[in-house]
């Protein structure tokens, strides 16, 4: 089983897609800046206005860039242990808001803000999953970054 986890493949393919969630994310989120800060209010956190400018420019930014170097396959191991620590970030910041009650549109893919209240036990559990999935795959990268057409582990 150890072996399919170190697929040369199977790893481009973890690099590919870890690389495009994470570029289009942060990029839909910069192409939105209203939306983007919508959503980070909606987190109910009452962040002093400075976080919350820093969150709806930097948190995007920083996602795209570091999609671009899983991409570019340049410090794939640094890229995927700060994948690792986005999506781990975004967990918490989930299982808060699903904890405290409240219903909001997370604003992972854009978008953001409350919602109605159906269906919310599903959507934070798949929003859950799916990010806990991409730390799987960043994990495989940790342990083995070099993959075919990388330039850099």
């Amino acid at each position: 089983m150890t072996r399919i986890f170190e697929n040369k493949w199977l790893l481009l393919m973890a690099r590919i897609v870890l690389s495009g969630v994470l570029v289009y994310a942060g990029g839909i989120k910069l192409l939105n800046p209203v939306e983007s800060r919508a959503a980070i209010v909606a987190y109910r956190l009452y962040l002093p206005e400075f976080f919350v400018k820093l969150g709806t420019t930097a948190l995007p930014a920083l996602e795209v860039v570091v999609g671009l170097l899983l991409l570019t396959g340049i410090f794939v191991r640094f890229a995927s242990l700060a994948t690792i620590a986005l999506m781990l970030v975004f967990i918490v910041m989930i299982a808060q808001v699903w904890y405290r009650g409240l219903s909001i549109d997370c604003g992972c893919f854009g978008g953001g803000g409350d919602v109605s209240p159906e269906g919310k036990e599903l959507r934070y559990m798949a929003e859950i999953a799916r990010d806990t999935l991409f730390i799987g795959l960043a994990v495989l990268l940790v342990r083995k970054p070099q993959t075919p057409f990388s330039i850099s582990a």
